[in-house]
C-alpha cells in the first residue's frame, strides 16, 4: 500500500488516494478490455495518457511547444505567400495565372496527404512520422527560398505541402495524449492558437519580410524554427507503442486522393476559369464526385477501410465536422477578403494592413485563455454559442464598412471577429474528441483538419466567385446612369468633375462606379458570411455535453 501511494506521489499525480487493489481490478488490469466507440451512457476517459512518461515539466513543456512550433510553421505557409505573388511573379518570370501555382500545389498536397496522417502514426509511431515531417517540410522550406524558376517553386511547394500535412493532426493528437481531459481545455487553448493564428498572422509577416527584405524571407524565416523543433521532438518526446501489422489500404487512399486532389484544383482554378464553361474545371468536378463515392462505397464495404468506420458512431465528433467546417470556412473567407478590400479600397499599404488585421489574433488568443480556464466549469455549448454570437455580428457590421471605415471601428469589429473564433475553436476540439478512445484519435485529428482545410477552400472559393459576379453585376447596373441624359450630371459639381463627355472625366467616373460595385460586392460576401456562420447556433445545441472524468466507469453524458 505504501509502495502505491509513493509512486503516486512521485508521478506528481494531482490529487492521490490510497488504491485498493482487488482481484477484478488485477484482472482488469493484465486482460484490458478492447477499446470501445463511445456512445450514450458513457463519460469522457484519457485513452493513451502519456504525461508520465516525463521525469520533469521542462520536458512536456519542450515537447509541447516544439510540436506547437510545427502547427505554426504549416499554418503560416497556408496564407504568407499569398501577398508576396505579385513579387514572385516578377522574380520567377510567371504569369499572375500561372503564379497561382505556388498556392495551389501546397494546398493540394496538404489535402491529399492529411487523410493518411492516422494509419503512418499508428504503423509507424508519432515520433517518426513527426521528425520526418519537420525535417521535410524544413528542407523544403529552403529550397523554395531558393528557387529559381516556377517549375522548381511549384515542385518545392508540392512537397512542402506533402510534408506540413501531419503537422497539425500529429500536434493536436500528442496534445491529447499528454493531457487528462480536464485540462485539455488549456491544451487545445495552446493548440487552437497556433491553428487560428496562422492564418491570422501570415499575410502579415508575409507583408512585412516582402517589404522589408525579399519575397524568399517568407520561406527561410522556417528554417530556425524547424531545427528547434525537430532537435527538441528527438530528444525528449517519448512515443507509444505502434502496430507493424497494419496493411495500408492503398484504394482507399486513392480514392480519397483522387476526389480531394481534384476538388481542391476545381475550387482554386474555378474563379479564374469562368467555372462550368470551362472543359477543365468540368473533369475537375466529375473526377471529384467519382473518388468520393468510390470512396464512401470502399469505406462501407471493405474489411478493413482506409477510415475506421467506427469513427462515425461518435454522435459528437459527426456533428463536430460541421460545426469545424463552418469554421474553417468563414475564417480564411474573411481572412482573405479584408487585405485587398483594405489595399485596394482604402488605400492601405501591405504593412498598414497587417497591423490593423493583428489585433484580430489578440482577440483570438485572449478568447482561448479564457476558455482554457472556465471549459470544466461552464457548458461549452454555451461558449460556442456566445462565440458564434460574436462573429456573427462582426460579419455583419463588415457588411456596413465602406472605404472611409475608421481605424477604431475596424480594430474592434475585427478584435471581436478574433474572439468569438477564440470561444468557439477551443470547446469545439474538446466536445469533437471528449468521448473518443485513443485508438482511434489521431484518425479522428487528421479527419478534423482535413475538413476544416476544405472548409477554408470552398469558402474561398465561393466568396471570391459572389464578389466577383456581383461587382460585375453591379456595375453593369450602374453604368446605366453615365448618359448625357442624366440630368443629375448636369449639375455644376457633377458636370466639372464627371463631364461624360470629356474621356478623362468618364473614366473618373468609371472608377468611381468600380469602387462602388467593389464596396457592394464585398458587403454581399460578408452578408453570404453571416447567413453560413448563423447555421452554427443550431447545430451547436444539437451535440451533447461530455461529464468530465478520468475514470473509466459508466456514467452519462449530459445533454
Amino acid at each position: 500500500m505504501r509502495h502505491t501511494e509513493a509512486l503516486c506521489r512521485k508521478d506528481g499525480c494531482a490529487s492521490w488516494r490510497k488504491l485498493t487493489i482487488s482481484t477484478s481490478d488485477l484482472h482488469r488490469a493484465v486482460m484490458p478490455p478492447a477499446p470501445r466507440v463511445p456512445g450514450p451512457g458513457m463519460t469522457v476517459h484519457a485513452d493513451s495518457f502519456t504525461r508520465h512518461h516525463y521525469g520533469t515539466a521542462f520536458e512536456l513543456r519542450v515537447v509541447v511547444m516544439c510540436a506547437m512550433a510545427g502547427v505554426l510553421m504549416q499554418a503560416l505557409n497556408t496564407t504568407i505567400a499569398n501577398v508576396a505573388l505579385p513579387y514572385m511573379q516578377g522574380g520567377l518570370s510567371a504569369s499572375r495565372e500561372q503564379v497561382t501555382w505556388v498556392l495551389t500545389s501546397y494546398i493540394a498536397a496538404a489535402a491529399i496527404m492529411t487523410a493518411p496522417v492516422g494509419w503512418m502514426a499508428a504503423r509507424f509511431g508519432k515520433k517518426n512520422i513527426l521528425i520526418v515531417s519537420m525535417v521535410g517540410f524544413t528542407l523544403t522550406s529552403m529550397m523554395c527560398g531558393a528557387a529559381e524558376n516556377l517549375v522548381q517553386m511549384v515542385v518545392y511547394r508540392l512537397l512542402q505541402g506533402i510534408f506540413g500535412a501531419a503537422l497539425a493532426p500529429l500536434s493536436q493528437a500528442i496534445m491529447f495524449d499528454l493531457y487528462r481531459p480536464e485540462e485539455r481545455g488549456r491544451a487545445m487553448a495552446i493548440f487552437g492558437m497556433g491553428v487560428m493564428l496562422g492564418p491570422i498572422l501570415g499575410p502579415t509577416l508575409g507583408g512585412w519580410l516582402t517589404d522589408n527584405y525579399t519575397w524568399r524571407w517568407i520561406f527561410y524565416v522556417n528554417v530556425p524554427f524547424g531545427i528547434a523543433a525537430t532537435m527538441g521532438i528527438w530528444y525528449f518526446f517519448k512515443d507509444n507503442a505502434r502496430d507493424d501489422s497494419l496493411k495500408f489500404d492503398w484504394s482507399g487512399f486513392g480514392f480519397m486522393a483522387l476526389g480531394v486532389g481534384a476538388m481542391q484544383l476545381m475550387l482554386d482554378r474555378g474563379t479564374t476559369q469562368d467555372w462550368f464553361s470551362s472543359s477543365e474545371i468540368v473533369i475537375e468536378c466529375t473526377l471529384t464526385g467519382l473518388g468520393f463515392y468510390l470512396f464512401l462505397v470502399h469505406m462501407l464495404t471493405a474489411a478493413k477501410p482506409f477510415l475506421q468506420k467506427a469513427i462515425f458512431r461518435d454522435r459528437n465528433f459527426v456533428l463536430a465536422q460541421v460545426l469545424q467546417f463552418l469554421v474553417g470556412a468563414v475564417l480564411l473567407a474573411s481572412t482573405a477578403l479584408i487585405p485587398p478590400f483594405l489595399q485596394n479600397l482604402s488605400g492601405y499599404t501591405v504593412t498598414e494592413t497587417g497591423l490593423l488585421l493583428g489585433p484580430r489574433g489578440l482577440g483570438t488568443i485572449v478568447a482561448m485563455m479564457l476558455v482554457g480556464k472556465v471549459s470544466n466549469h461552464i457548458d461549452p455549448r454555451l461558449l460556442m454559442t456566445v462565440g458564434a454570437t460574436f462573429m456573427l455580428w462582426s460579419l455583419w457590421q463588415m457588411s456596413l464598412w465602406t472605404p472611409s471605415v475608421e481605424n477604431g471601428t475596424l480594430l474592434f469589429v475585427t478584435i471581436v471577429q478574433g474572439f468569438g473564433m477564440g470561444l468557439i475553436f477551443t470547446p469545439l476540439q474538446l466536445v469533437a474528441f471528449a468521448t473518443m478512445p485513443g485508438t482511434l484519435r489521431t484518425d479522428g485529428t487528421s479527419l478534423m483538419n482535413l475538413i476544416r482545410n476544405i472548409g477554408s477552400a470552398i469558402g474561398i472559393s465561393i466568396t471570391t466567385t459572389i464578389l466577383s459576379d456581383r461587382m460585375q453585376a453591379i456595375h453593369s447596373e450602374l453604368t446605366r446612369f453615365a448618359s448625357p441624359f442624366n440630368h443629375a450630371l448636369e449639375l455644376n459639381a457633377p458636370s466639372l468633375f464627371f463631364n461624360i463627355q470629356i474621356p478623362s472625366t468618364r473614366m473618373a467616373f468609371d472608377v468611381a462606379l468600380r469602387i462602388r460595385a467593389a464596396v457592394e460586392g464585398y458587403a454581399s460576401d460578408f452578408r453570404f458570411m453571416f447567413w453560413v456562420a448563423l447555421i452554427s447556433i443550431p447545430v451547436i445545441w444539437l451535440l451533447d455535453r461530455p461529464a468530465y472524468s478520468t475514470s473509466g466507469s459508466n456514467g452519462g453524458r449530459k445533454s
